[in-house]
């Protein structure tokens, strides 16, 4: 049984530098946001940083090994998760995502991936989970698609129950699944106006949040010649994904819920992800 989760932590956060928050956040909060990774940004009244409650809720959910995708000058998360009491049942291994020569940006997570799957080629090996550092899913969440029998799965959210404006489910990727929820589409980012087209029978948009398991020996092909998006210059794992289920149809299996998941991007989002904390 799975017991592998892959979490993609190499972004340069951005988005969450550049953004300007609206709400009343505290100015600690504030210089972390500007300075350190979006997933290290300490929350809660423990203060903890986000990965960590992602990390300890993949443990409650039955993962047994680590791994994180770092960017090249990314020493505080080895600082943090090098030998971290918190973890110590847990094995935390690091790999990094370089940036290619004459780019300033990581090429994408299917690039992360890639990378990640050369860099510990037992993955290429093993089936294994893949999720962002900078979401929290629940244990709920984690613990079906660990379980799930299908070999290559991924959570399907219903749009209705994620908190966000409409607007913003343009920054996900949608999905259309079939009668016995196999993933037909996924398209990453889409226009605004495209996403109602993407109703099922039932009136529901399912929503990737890029949380996944894989069976590496098959998905190692696709991440390999994964194809740069001509707009945004990146090899994005979804179109890795798609472009194996050309090869395989049926063989990524929607597991489809309905629940909100806490995002990072903005400024505005540490206020949010606070009070997610507090209720839950």
């Amino acid at each position: 049984m799975n017991q592998t989760l892959v979490i993609l932590a190499a972004g340069l956060s951005s988005r969450m530098k550049k953004s300007i928050s609206s709400k009343e956040i505290s100015s600690e909060a504030i210089e972390q946001a500007n300075q350190i990774s979006k997933g290290l940004i300490a929350l809660g009244e423990s203060k903890r940083p986000l990965l960590d409650y992602l990390i300890n809720n993949a443990r409650i959910s039955g993962y047994k090994s680590i791994y994180l995708i770092i960017g090249e000058d990314s020493k505080l998360f080895k600082t943090t998760y090098s030998n971290n009491p918190n973890f110590s049942d847990l094995s935390i291994s690091f790999a990094t995502q370089y940036i290619p020569d004459g780019r300033v940006k990581p090429l994408g997570t299917a690039d992360a991936l890639l990378q990640a799957m050369d860099q510990y080629p037992q993955l290429k090996k093993i089936s294994f989970s893949v999720c962002n550092s900078d979401n929290l899913y629940s244990v709920n969440a984690l613990t079906r698609l660990r379980e799930n029998p299908e070999t290559n799965s991924f959570i399907a959210y219903d749009a209705k129950y994620l908190k966000f404006p409409e607007n913003r489910l343009s920054s996900f990727a949608v999905t259309i699944l079939d009668n016995e929820n196999k993933l037909l589409n996924i398209i990453e980012k889409p226009k605004k106006e495209e996403i109602h087209s993407f109703r099922d029978k039932k009136g529901v948009i399912r929503v990737s949040m890029n949380i996944f398991s894989f069976k590496g020996d098959q998905l190692f092909k696709y991440v390999k010649s994964c194809p740069i998006h001509k707009e945004r210059n990146e090899k994005e794992l979804p179109i890795a994904v798609l472009n194996m289920i050309k090869d395989f149809p049926g063989s990524m299996q929607g597991i489809p819920m309905a629940e909100h998941v806490p995002d990072l991007t903005s400024k505005d989002d540490i206020v949010e992800i606070e009070k997610y904390l507090r209720e839950f």
